[in-house]
Protein backbone atom coordinates (compact mmCIF):
# COMPACT_ATOMS: atom_id res chain seq x y z
CA UNK A 1 0.00 0.00 0.00
CA UNK A 2 1.23 3.90 -1.00
CA UNK A 3 1.79 5.98 2.31
CA UNK A 4 0.81 9.73 2.49
CA UNK A 5 -2.61 9.76 1.02
CA UNK A 6 -4.30 10.83 3.95
CA UNK A 7 -2.19 13.59 3.81
CA UNK A 8 -1.52 14.60 -0.11
CA UNK A 9 2.34 14.61 0.86
CA UNK A 10 3.20 11.15 -0.82
CA UNK A 11 5.00 11.09 -4.34
CA UNK A 12 1.89 9.63 -5.96
CA UNK A 13 -0.96 12.17 -4.50
CA UNK A 14 -2.08 15.36 -4.40
CA UNK A 15 -4.95 17.61 -3.06
CA UNK A 16 -6.48 18.42 -6.55
CA UNK A 17 -7.46 22.15 -5.44
CA UNK A 18 -4.05 22.62 -5.46
CA UNK A 19 -3.39 22.96 -8.67
CA UNK A 20 -6.99 23.88 -10.01
CA UNK A 21 -8.10 26.05 -7.05
CA UNK A 22 -11.45 26.94 -9.26
CA UNK A 23 -12.81 23.76 -9.45
CA UNK A 24 -16.02 23.17 -6.86
CA UNK A 25 -15.96 21.10 -4.10
CA UNK A 26 -18.82 19.11 -3.21
CA UNK A 27 -17.95 15.88 -1.93
CA UNK A 28 -21.05 13.90 -0.61
CA UNK A 29 -19.70 11.07 1.11
CA UNK A 30 -17.64 13.57 3.62
CA UNK A 31 -21.14 15.12 4.89
CA UNK A 32 -24.32 12.57 5.51
CA UNK A 33 -25.56 14.40 1.63
CA UNK A 34 -26.09 10.69 0.36
CA UNK A 35 -27.36 7.99 -0.69
CA UNK A 36 -26.52 6.00 2.70
CA UNK A 37 -27.86 8.71 4.70
CA UNK A 38 -25.00 9.47 6.94
CA UNK A 39 -21.11 10.29 6.32
CA UNK A 40 -18.95 7.63 5.34
CA UNK A 41 -16.01 6.02 6.69
CA UNK A 42 -12.72 6.79 5.88
CA UNK A 43 -13.90 10.65 5.05
CA UNK A 44 -12.38 13.25 7.61
CA UNK A 45 -12.04 15.79 5.46
CA UNK A 46 -13.51 17.00 2.64
CA UNK A 47 -10.39 17.02 0.01
CA UNK A 48 -10.23 15.83 -3.80
CA UNK A 49 -7.16 13.38 -3.28
CA UNK A 50 -6.09 11.89 -6.59
CA UNK A 51 -2.76 10.39 -8.27
CA UNK A 52 -0.52 13.47 -9.19
CA UNK A 53 -1.42 12.10 -13.18
CA UNK A 54 -5.02 12.34 -12.67
CA UNK A 55 -5.15 16.01 -10.78
CA UNK A 56 -2.65 17.19 -13.73
CA UNK A 57 -5.45 16.33 -16.47
CA UNK A 58 -8.45 17.15 -14.11
CA UNK A 59 -6.86 20.83 -13.77
CA UNK A 60 -6.32 20.95 -17.47
CA UNK A 61 -10.11 20.19 -17.93
CA UNK A 62 -10.89 22.76 -15.57
CA UNK A 63 -8.51 25.21 -17.66
CA UNK A 64 -10.32 24.34 -20.52
CA UNK A 65 -13.94 25.25 -19.31
CA UNK A 66 -13.06 28.31 -17.79
CA UNK A 67 -12.56 29.85 -21.28
CA UNK A 68 -16.22 29.21 -21.91
CA UNK A 69 -17.49 30.49 -18.10
CA UNK A 70 -17.86 26.97 -17.25
CA UNK A 71 -16.13 24.89 -14.47
CA UNK A 72 -16.36 21.54 -12.75
CA UNK A 73 -18.34 20.06 -9.49
CA UNK A 74 -16.29 17.59 -8.35
CA UNK A 75 -18.57 14.73 -6.49
CA UNK A 76 -15.85 12.22 -5.33
CA UNK A 77 -12.11 12.24 -6.19
CA UNK A 78 -9.93 9.10 -4.18
CA UNK A 79 -12.01 6.74 -2.21
CA UNK A 80 -10.71 4.80 0.28
CA UNK A 81 -11.22 0.51 -0.13
CA UNK A 82 -12.95 1.02 3.51
CA UNK A 83 -15.55 3.36 2.27
CA UNK A 84 -16.52 0.42 -0.11
CA UNK A 85 -17.02 -2.23 2.65
CA UNK A 86 -19.32 0.89 4.43
CA UNK A 87 -21.46 0.84 0.89
CA UNK A 88 -21.55 -3.23 1.38
CA UNK A 89 -22.63 -3.31 4.81
CA UNK A 90 -25.29 -0.47 4.30
CA UNK A 91 -26.79 -2.59 1.22
CA UNK A 92 -27.41 -5.71 3.28
CA UNK A 93 -29.56 -3.28 5.53
CA UNK A 94 -33.46 -2.65 4.92
CA UNK A 95 -33.89 -0.16 2.46
CA UNK A 96 -35.00 3.18 3.95
CA UNK A 97 -37.95 4.57 1.87
CA UNK A 98 -36.39 8.17 1.95
CA UNK A 99 -33.55 7.40 0.69
CA UNK A 100 -34.49 5.07 -1.87
CA UNK A 101 -37.18 7.44 -3.30
CA UNK A 102 -34.27 9.91 -3.94
CA UNK A 103 -31.42 7.57 -5.64
CA UNK A 104 -33.09 4.56 -6.34
CA UNK A 105 -36.63 4.60 -6.78
CA UNK A 106 -36.65 1.49 -9.73
CA UNK A 107 -33.86 -0.48 -8.70
CA UNK A 108 -34.17 -2.88 -5.49
CA UNK A 109 -31.35 -2.20 -2.81
CA UNK A 110 -30.18 -5.67 -3.30
CA UNK A 111 -29.98 -5.05 -7.66
CA UNK A 112 -27.14 -2.17 -6.49
CA UNK A 113 -24.01 -3.68 -7.08
CA UNK A 114 -25.54 -6.63 -9.30
CA UNK A 115 -26.13 -3.99 -11.51
CA UNK A 116 -22.96 -2.18 -11.79
CA UNK A 117 -24.29 1.12 -9.79
CA UNK A 118 -22.01 0.70 -6.68
CA UNK A 119 -18.74 -1.80 -7.24
CA UNK A 120 -17.36 -3.93 -4.25
CA UNK A 121 -13.55 -2.90 -5.75
CA UNK A 122 -13.89 0.48 -6.64
CA UNK A 123 -12.00 2.29 -9.31
CA UNK A 124 -11.96 5.14 -7.27
CA UNK A 125 -9.74 3.37 -4.60
CA UNK A 126 -6.88 3.58 -7.14
CA UNK A 127 -6.65 7.70 -7.28
CA UNK A 128 -7.43 7.89 -10.37
CA UNK A 129 -11.08 8.33 -10.76
CA UNK A 130 -13.76 11.02 -10.67
CA UNK A 131 -17.52 11.64 -10.20
CA UNK A 132 -18.26 15.25 -11.47
CA UNK A 133 -20.70 17.49 -12.95
CA UNK A 134 -20.85 20.90 -14.97
CA UNK A 135 -21.42 24.68 -13.46
CA UNK A 136 -21.13 27.78 -14.44
CA UNK A 137 -18.63 29.80 -12.82
CA UNK A 138 -20.71 32.65 -12.31
CA UNK A 139 -23.45 31.92 -9.38
CA UNK A 140 -22.29 28.01 -9.52
CA UNK A 141 -25.28 26.81 -11.32
CA UNK A 142 -25.25 23.18 -11.84
CA UNK A 143 -25.97 22.46 -15.50
CA UNK A 144 -28.68 19.53 -15.99
CA UNK A 145 -27.78 16.30 -17.29
CA UNK A 146 -30.46 14.23 -16.77
CA UNK A 147 -30.55 13.25 -13.67
CA UNK A 148 -28.76 13.97 -10.11
CA UNK A 149 -25.20 12.28 -9.33
CA UNK A 150 -26.01 8.92 -7.72
CA UNK A 151 -29.05 8.41 -9.32
CA UNK A 152 -28.91 4.68 -9.46
CA UNK A 153 -31.33 4.47 -12.45
CA UNK A 154 -30.62 3.83 -16.37
CA UNK A 155 -31.76 6.89 -16.90
CA UNK A 156 -28.46 7.92 -15.64
CA UNK A 157 -26.42 5.42 -18.10
CA UNK A 158 -24.40 7.41 -20.67
CA UNK A 159 -26.66 6.48 -23.60
CA UNK A 160 -29.92 6.82 -22.01
CA UNK A 161 -32.53 8.73 -23.98
CA UNK A 162 -32.98 12.50 -22.01
CA UNK A 163 -33.66 15.62 -22.98
CA UNK A 164 -31.70 17.50 -25.84
CA UNK A 165 -30.26 19.98 -23.10
CA UNK A 166 -29.56 17.02 -20.50
CA UNK A 167 -27.93 15.00 -23.66
CA UNK A 168 -25.95 18.65 -24.23
CA UNK A 169 -24.54 18.52 -21.30
CA UNK A 170 -23.58 15.14 -20.87
CA UNK A 171 -21.82 14.96 -24.45
CA UNK A 172 -20.02 18.24 -23.72
CA UNK A 173 -18.81 16.84 -20.39
CA UNK A 174 -17.60 13.56 -21.61
CA UNK A 175 -15.94 15.27 -24.81
CA UNK A 176 -13.42 17.76 -22.35
CA UNK A 177 -12.99 15.08 -20.40
CA UNK A 178 -11.81 12.49 -22.67
CA UNK A 179 -9.68 15.43 -24.57
CA UNK A 180 -7.42 15.33 -21.94
CA UNK A 181 -7.46 11.12 -21.21
CA UNK A 182 -10.37 10.47 -18.94
CA UNK A 183 -12.56 7.32 -20.04
CA UNK A 184 -16.48 7.28 -19.31
CA UNK A 185 -18.28 4.17 -17.19
CA UNK A 186 -21.36 3.60 -19.38
CA UNK A 187 -23.83 3.47 -16.38
CA UNK A 188 -23.27 6.51 -14.83
CA UNK A 189 -22.75 9.91 -16.96
CA UNK A 190 -21.00 11.47 -13.86
CA UNK A 191 -17.86 9.21 -13.59
CA UNK A 192 -14.74 9.05 -15.91
CA UNK A 193 -11.80 7.36 -14.75
CA UNK A 194 -8.06 8.35 -16.61
CA UNK A 195 -6.34 5.96 -18.37
CA UNK A 196 -3.90 4.88 -18.49
CA UNK A 197 -4.01 4.44 -14.28
CA UNK A 198 -0.95 5.07 -12.55
CA UNK A 199 -1.97 2.39 -9.94
CA UNK A 200 -4.01 -0.18 -12.29
CA UNK A 201 -3.87 -2.93 -9.61
CA UNK A 202 -3.98 -1.07 -6.53
CA UNK A 203 -6.73 -0.27 -4.13
CA UNK A 204 -5.54 1.86 -1.35
CA UNK A 205 -7.17 1.81 1.79
CA UNK A 206 -5.32 5.40 3.45
CA UNK A 207 -7.81 7.72 5.08
CA UNK A 208 -8.91 11.54 3.64
CA UNK A 209 -8.16 13.79 6.48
Amino acid sequence: MATGLSCATGPGFVDAKKLAPTLELDLRYAAPDNFVGARIEGYESARCLLSVPAARALAAVQTELERDGLGLVVWDCYRPKRVVDHFVRWSKQPADPATAARHHPNVPKHELFSRGYIAARSSHSRGSSVDVGLIRLEGGALLDCGTPFDFFDPRSHVDAEVSEAASHCRTRLAAVLRRHGFAPYAEEWWHFTLEPEPYPNAYFDDVVR
